[in-house]
């Protein structure tokens, strides 16, 4: 544990408490200084992971010279190994699948600026249907999510508030004269300040296993410094970019290749291919109309290769705006009913759930999909069995098992 302090005789006292509140580290004191480095023996921890999140009870308190309590930080922190073994990611040893979805803080009347009760009906909804991943998409969202995934047991990728595609991408095609950030020395201290903001805040989160550079800003230097900026500072997380699939020059950007919307096959002729990273599909079966068809096309790779991990589902509630009061008056506007022009109408519709919440019908089966557990249907029985039950005298077929 690293602590910074810039308090004259001031001490500090950490204790560490387990499940059910028993003392695992007993309050000790240190000299408070600009620079500590704190460790405990902990033996035997209960790890953390999205089906077991376990948590334990951190306390700091900062007493002054004087003998005063000026500060008391309580922490809910988690013991687990995120990890590349044989270019495969794994957490406490075992490999990870991530049956994920992409996330906007949204609420239909106050816009970005989602509640408590909004935050924590998400993580329940997501536990609920099978879900174990939340892609940030595309920035940092509030603390307390964080801490409800943590508590919940929700694997995180926490992704930089960088997006930059109107630079790059023209009329639907890239072209990449003129990017941003690109190689441009001139945009690198603002990059790296924004990835240094999400990490400092959020980085005692056990549930972030994973820090993006952000999304669609093709690829470039800038981007190639934040990654290794990342890596540099927090070496016990992976790095995400899905970027560097337009701009190979920087390949080592991300630790792993990420794809959006790739079709199955070529997702399959990739992990044919003598793959050296995992392979992870950062956006997929876009949820928009009559969508999530299909999906078992990528479930099913899990199974045959390794070095598939899993996808993130595009995306998760829609984006339109109530017309009403929200409680008697639920009708709602999309692109274009407010009189805007241009407008995408219905292309910020493409939730599994409604900008209410409410479940959407295409969803429904891709939650079989990403099912923990398989089931398969009894084998058929054969004409001869099936001869004798029907074979039974009528009074006794009310009574048949087969």
């Amino acid at each position: 544990m690293k602590l910074a302090l810039d308090n004259p005789g001031a001490m500090v006292e950490v204790a560490l408490n387990g499940i059910g509140g028993a003392a695992v580290v007993a309050p000790q004191r240190f000299a408070a200084a600009q620079e500590m480095d704190i460790a405990f023996d902990v033996a035997s921890p209960s790890l953390w992971s999205a089906e077991n999140p376990n948590l334990y009870d951190l306390a700091i308190t900062l007493v002054d010279a004087d003998g005063k309590i000026t500060a008391f930080i309580p922490e809910r922190v988690g013991f687990r190994r995120f990890e590349m073994i044989d270019s495969i990611m794994h957490l406490n040893g075992a490999r990870i699948l991530f049956n994920g979805i992409n996330r906007h803080e949204f609420n239909p009347v106050r816009g970005r600026a989602v509640t408590y009760e909004d935050m924590l009906f998400d993580v329940k909804f997501f536990k609920r249907n099978n879900i174990n991943a939340v892609r940030t998409s595309h920035y940092p969202n509030q603390s307390a999510f964080y801490r409800l995934c943590d508590e919940y047991g929700l694997y995180v990728i926490d992704e930089a508030n960088l997006e930059s595609h109107g630079s790059w991408q023209k009329d639907g095609a890239v072209e990449p004269s003129w990017v941003v950030p690109g190689d441009r020395p001139d945009w690198r201290a603002c990059v790296l300040d924004r990835a240094r903001s999400m990490l400092e805040r959020d980085k005692n989160h056990a549930s972030i296993l994973i820090w993006s550079c952000g999304n669609e800003s093709f690829g470039g230097s800038v981007i190639f410094d934040m990654s290794n900026w990342f890596r540099d500072r927090d070496p016990s997380r992976l790095v995400h970019y899905e970027g560097i699939f337009h701009d190979r020059r920087f390949n080592g950007t991300s630790d792993m290749e990420s794809r959006m919307y790739a079709l199955p096959q070529d997702v399959e002729d990739w992990l044919k291919d003598d793959p050296q990273k995992p392979f992870i599909l950062c956006e997929y079966t876009h949820a928009m109309g009559n969508s999530c068809g299909g999906m078992h096309l990528y479930t099913d790779l899990a199974d045959k290769y390794p070095f598939y991990q899993g996808g993130f589902i595009w995306d998760y509630i829609d984006q339109a705006l109530a017309l009403g009061d929200g409680a008697l008056d639920r009708r709602l506007g999309l692109g274009g009913d407010f009189d805007d022009r241009p407008s995408d109408y219905t292309f910020c519709t493409d939730g599994i759930v409604t900008a209410w919440r409410r479940k959407r019908p295409r969803f429904r089966k891709s939650a079989r999909f990403i099912s923990p557990s398989t089931s398969r249907p009894p084998p058929m029985r054969s004409r001869s069995a099936t001869r004798t039950c029907s074979s039974l005298p009528r009074r006794s077929r009310s009574m048949s098992i087969c």
